[in-house]
């Protein structure tokens, strides 16, 4: 009724010679290993910035005790970090990933070291 066809010894070596070429390989590793490390490494640092930023900014918006703010501040870093990591892996590249951390990290730093100086 259905006719399929396999392909030959020599097709299936040639589509593999074009999809497992030892350059593309390498590129593709060493971009995996640059986003683990982006959503290890970098959302930690990030969910750290900002959980303390959250946690002295909570008090001075709303009616909360500083426990509270690092209670909730603690609470949300879970959530934080979750979503950094899944942020990580759906950029187009690692480059976008890290340079993402970058510029957030670099808004937040000195928002917290402010933040500090003002206590």
């Amino acid at each position: 009724m259905f006719k399929t066809t396999l392909p030959t010894a020599a097709a299936s070596v040639a589509m593999l010679r074009r999809v497992c070429t030892p350059g593309a390989d390498l590129r593709y590793r060493g971009s995996v290993a640059a986003r683990v490390l982006a959503a290890s490494l970098g959302a930690y640092a990030l969910t750290s910035l900002a959980t303390a930023t959250l946690a002295l900014l909570l008090p001075r918006l709303s009616v909360t005790t500083r426990a509270e703010a690092v209670l909730v501040a603690s609470l949300w870093s879970f959530a934080i970090g979750a979503v950094i990591v899944m942020w990580v892996f759906t950029t187009r590249s690692a480059r976008r990933a890290w340079l993402g951390l970058g510029i957030t990290a670099a808004v937040l730093g000195p928002l917290l070291w402010w933040l500090r100086q003002s206590a």
